[in-house]
């Protein structure tokens, strides 16, 4: 299979997940299970990024204010154009967010710029290589390459878990993935 059936494929056993009433119903729960694995993974973090979910992915906001109550910074991805580079821009509670390129939330462009040491990635699929497809075009792989130093842990729900992923040489593997069942990487 290519990345892009692996992308559709994926994207439906997303979606039917997230749909299922008995799902729907433990969402909270399923959410602050993944949040327990990342948190206890801070480590020595200073500024952790993470970004505002589009209603399927996991939701890393919960994550984000266990980061702030334990006095580390936060930061949202700011994307203006497929082209141009994903910026890390600073966020607390309270401050505006707008539509992005993509209609995904995101700070006002004006936020400062950070530089995050621990990235929450969203992603489409993941395999116990570590290896992550988001959803196609390069953000977090470019970003990643930038920031070779960042912690990059990925949040996922357990069915977008596929044996091994279609690669291509520029995609940069993640270090830990938090689904609602387990912490997959180094402990």
């Amino acid at each position: 299979m290519n990345k892009a059936d692996v992308r559709r494929d994926l994207r439906a056993r997303r979606a039917a997940l997230v749909a299922d009433p008995a799902f729907k119903a433990d969402l909270l729960i399923h959410t602050l299970f993944v949040a327990d694995h990342v948190t206890r993974r801070f480590g020595d973090a200073r500024i952790v990024s993470g970004y505002v979910s589009d209603g399927e992915e996991v939701d890393a906001i919960p994550i984000l204010f266990a980061a702030i109550d334990r006095g580390l910074e936060v930061a949202l991805p700011h994307v203006t154009a497929r082209e141009a580079p994903m910026r890390f821009l600073r966020w607390t509670p309270g401050d505006p967010l707008v539509p992005g390129a993509f209609g995904l939330l995101q700070p006002r462009s004006d936020a400062p710029e950070v530089s995050p040491d621990l990235v929450l990635a969203p992603l489409v699929g993941f395999d116990r290589g570590l290896s992550r497809i988001g959803q196609g075009a390069g953000f977090y792989d470019r970003a990643f390459a930038r920031l070779p130093a960042a912690r990059r842990i990925g949040l996922a729900w357990s069915v977008q878990e596929v044996e091994r992923l279609p690669l291509d040489p520029w995609d940069v593997p993640l270090n830990g993935i938090a689904t609602e069942r387990e912490w997959i990487g180094p402990a």
